[in-house]
């Protein structure tokens, strides 16, 4: 039976284990064994690069398989990484054409960069430009305003601007009209008689006779309203509009008589008249003048020729008017009543524009030196004029149109 102290030995020989492990404490510590104090720093530790290798050791078959398996993980990044590479490029090479694809459709929709404007010019006959000597312009429409139609100073819509002339469309000069046929008329008649011609296609201005100014008559009714309307920049109220309509296509007296007295009388006309370049018109100083049985304001003397500038003032265009003030005079002087649509558009056939002004006024008492005058704008049928006649010395009136009827007759076809 064994001894009790053999039953108790120990399950595990200790002594052995330390022995055979050198675990705790069993292995006595190596010599020469560097230290904590006495270690190699990390500055003299051999790097990776001249650390000796391993070449001479022959490898394990579980270094082998992970030296294989970290090929392979570094292949997958790599290749991972060059995926990510070509994703970015395409990426942006997609951005770059969707811009550029916007940018062009945004240049279609702007259209092409805009050039010089093409530059404006005025065809025969225009009443919206400035005309230079020897130049040309063109009328106003057929649709020009109608009285009480566009208020005077506002804007007209019916004056658009023309296209460029092409390369001989300004006519050469014309012969002077006033033939050997008109001046041997004229020998033949009582009176004295002055006119001037101006064509508007070619800027040439023609005149006839000779003499000192003559009574304006109700020619003066233009200067009136013109005055009176360069005056009002805004436009006429809607009663002196009717004055200005019963004054020129009624050839009324008294609604001239209040326009005279607004506008200053002669002062303010003779204003106007000075910024329009009249040099030859004297306003008169009275509105009752002794032995004159008729408005002061009819005895005015001009010239044919500043009639003319007046004219020019409502066809060619003005800085003193604008275009819709002068379209309402020459629409009022376009529908003078039937009677009174003689004068200078005597001989001209229908369709031709006329717009004029007549006046017929006894200088005596006994009514036996009767003042005859007509004045206006013809154009159409190859001819764009303005023409003013001045007659005094008259024995009645009716002479005296017939004499400017008969002179407008031979004119029209010596103008074309």
């Amino acid at each position: 039976m064994p001894s009790p102290a053999a039953a108790r030995a120990p399950l595990l020989d200790w002594e052995a284990w330390r022995a055979r492990t050198g675990g705790a404490g069993g292995r006595p510590a190596p010599k020469n064994r560097p230290t904590q104090k006495n270690r190699p720093t990390q500055k003299n530790r051999p790097t990776q690069k001249n650390r000796p290798t391993q070449k001479g050791r022959p490898r394990s078959p579980q270094e082998g398989a992970d030296d294989q398996r970290a090929d392979r993980e570094g292949a997958a990044a790599k290749g991972r990484r060059s995926g990510r590479t070509g994703v970015a490029v395409l990426a942006v090479a997609a951005l770059c054409a969707l811009l550029g694809g916007f940018a062009a459709f945004a240049a279609t929709l702007g259209g092409p960069a805009p050039g010089p404007a093409p530059a404006l010019s005025i065809a025969p006959g225009d009443v919206t430009g400035t005309l230079a000597p020897g130049g040309t312009g063109t009328a106003p429409s057929d649709g020009a305003t109608a009285p009480g139609g566009t208020q005077p100073g506002s804007p007209d819509p019916s004056l658009t601007p023309v296209s460029e002339p092409t390369a001989g469309s300004v006519p050469a000069d014309h012969a002077d009209p006033f033939s050997a046929a008109v001046t041997g008329y004229l020998a033949g008649r009582a009176g004295t008689v002055l006119a001037a011609i101006y064509d508007v296609r070619t800027g040439q201005t023609w005149a006839l006779g000779s003499g000192r100014p003559q009574p304006t008559g109700s020619l003066v009714k233009v200067d009136i309203l013109q005055t009176l309307l360069a005056r009002q920049p805004l436009g006429l109220s809607a009663a002196d509009q009717a004055r200005a309509r019963s004054m020129i296509e009624n050839n009324a007296n008294a609604p001239a008589t209040l326009l005279w007295n607004q506008i200053g009388r002669a002062a303010g006309l003779r204003s106007y008249n000075a910024s329009a370049g009249l040099r030859q018109t004297t306003p008169s100083t009275c509105l009752v003048c002794a032995g004159f049985g008729w408005p002061g304001w009819g005895l005015t003397t001009t010239t044919p020729a500043d009639q003319l500038l007046l004219l020019r003032e409502l066809v060619n265009g003005s800085s003193l008017l604008s275009p819709a003030d002068r379209s309402y005079v020459l629409s009022l002087m376009e529908n003078v009543e039937p009677d009174q649509r003689w004068g200078v558009s005597a001989g001209v056939p229908p369709g031709v524009r006329v717009a004029l002004k007549n006046a017929w006024v006894p200088l005596t008492d006994p009514g036996t030196d009767w003042q005859v005058n007509s004045e206006g704008w013809l154009s159409g049928d190859g001819r764009d004029y303005l023409i003013a006649v001045l007659t005094t010395g008259n024995p009645d009136e009716q002479y005296g149109i017939d004499t400017i009827n008969t002179l407008s007759a031979i004119l029209w076809p010596a103008m074309q």
